[in-house]
């Protein structure tokens, strides 16, 4: 079998006629299929580092916890990314969820202690539907079982990111 070298001086070179390529402008190389969803279109993140208690055993909202959105078309999903620093001072449980106004998207993140104090870091998501294109804000809500629970505690900072998927 032979084998042929071509050297940079042998290289082909020229331009490539438009109607030999397919999709020729950048808007189609770079678009998702039609139906292929999935981009990230936007992100909305809050920082939280003030030192909140609660002895509720309801859902109490956070004031200052919370990320507004506006979303770019009524079908656009929302990911909600949650990380809160939490600590509970007694045997019991801490809960924390998110709120989109006043619908609780549900308990999301907890720390259980049978025997005493318990602090740690929360992490949960969630994907919503809000079918808006009105600006919506997603809300920290908290609750304990027994005792005062914290969020933030000692000022650690806890996140609420907010991401818009196509």
């Amino acid at each position: 079998m032979a084998i042929t070298r071509l050297g940079g001086a042998n290289a082909i070179t020229g331009t490539l006629p438009a109607a030999n390529i397919n999709n020729t402008s950048i808007g189609n190389v770079t678009a998702l299929p039609a139906g292929v969803g999935g981009k990230v279109l936007q992100v909305v993140t809050d920082v939280y580092a003030t030192e909140t208690g609660t002895t509720s055993t309801s859902y109490v909202e956070v004031s200052g916890f919370a990320a507004t959105i506006t979303p770019s078309s009524a079908s656009s999903k929302i990911l909600v990314l949650c990380a809160p620093s939490c600590y509970v001072n007694a045997a019991g449980v801490y809960l924390g969820t998110i709120y989109r106004g006043a619908t609780d998207l549900g308990t999301f993140g907890r720390i259980f202690s049978p025997a005493g104090a318990l602090g740690g870091m929360l992490t949960f998501h969630t994907l919503d539907s809000p079918s808006t294109t009105s600006a919506t804000t997603y809300t920290y809500y908290h609750k304990v079982g027994a005792g005062t629970g914290y969020v933030s505690v000692n000022n650690y900072k806890s996140h609420l990111t907010l991401m818009e998927i196509a």
